[in-house]
């Protein structure tokens, strides 16, 4: 990454898109903790991310998907929300050794939280199912109702939509729109689909080896020279831009 600065506004929709290779989910990462970067400063609310683990970058309020969904297949979908869960419990290995009133209550609590949140993603039918049980859709789904367990601030999705199909992706969006609208979570995407980013971002950054090229509203970007031609290649006409709208790689 070389000298990127993006600002996200609180409760807003942001993508970050580029080609393959662009640096995409290494920004991401940096964010997260997974990795370090040499100098700069990655701040929310004030306090200073660098250097911190990823489970205290998850403490402090940000949560995240992956390109490839990673839930743990011998679990129910209520069982994975409650490892996202985990983080938030108060209750400590004493009390869960000897099931305190502490422990109960938190397990309680927990449990709770987690068909609010099956609820919330409309998969509460399906609580006890095993993840891998799942339609692929309805894994991705579950993905992010894992990651809102931990009562996050911001939210990083990793490519969402990649492999849904049309039906799918417009459910995706309505969650995504409630995640923010009805949750006040701050949303910022990553991710191929340029349709689901043009309909959805409030703001678009974009990323090409590593270098932020642009950033904008949407119909900024979408006319952007610099952007065709990270896509397209140098000379691409607008057009062909526009077609890479309905569903090509970014």
């Amino acid at each position: 990454m070389n000298s990127v600065d993006l600002e996200v506004p609180r409760a807003s929709i942001v993508s970050v898109i580029g080609p393959n290779g662009a640096g995409k989910t290494t920004f991401f990462n940096m964010i997260t903790g997974i990795y370090e970067p040499d100098s700069g400063v990655i701040e929310l609310d004030g306090t200073d991310l660098v250097g911190l683990r990823p489970d205290q970058v998850t403490g402090a309020g940000i949560a995240r998907t992956f390109q490839n969904i990673r839930l743990f297949a011998s679990m129910t979908a209520e069982e994975n929300i409650l490892v996202g869960r985990h983080p938030r419990l108060k209750a400590g290995y004493v009390d869960a050794l000897f099931r305190t009133r502490r422990f109960r209550e938190d397990e309680d609590s927990a449990r709770e939280a987690a068909q609010v949140l099956l609820d919330f993603v409309g998969l509460k039918r399906q609580s006890q199912e095993l993840s891998t049980s799942l339609p692929y859709g309805d894994q991705r789904r579950l993905e992010i109702a894992r990651a809102l367990a931990t009562n996050p601030k911001v939210i990083l999705l990793d490519e969402p939509a990649a492999g849904m199909n049309p039906r799918e992706t417009e459910n995706l969006k309505a969650l995504i729109r409630a995640v923010r609208d009805d949750l006040g979570v701050t949303v910022v995407l990553i991710e191929h689909d340029m349709r689901l980013v043009m309909t959805l971002s409030e703001h678009i950054t974009v990323l090409d080896y590593g270098t932020k090229i642009a950033e904008g509203l949407p119909h900024v970007i979408r006319n952007n020279p610099k952007v065709m031609e990270a896509y397209l290649g140098r000379g691409a006409a607008a057009g062909e831009y526009g077609k890479q709208e309905g569903g090509a790689s970014a």
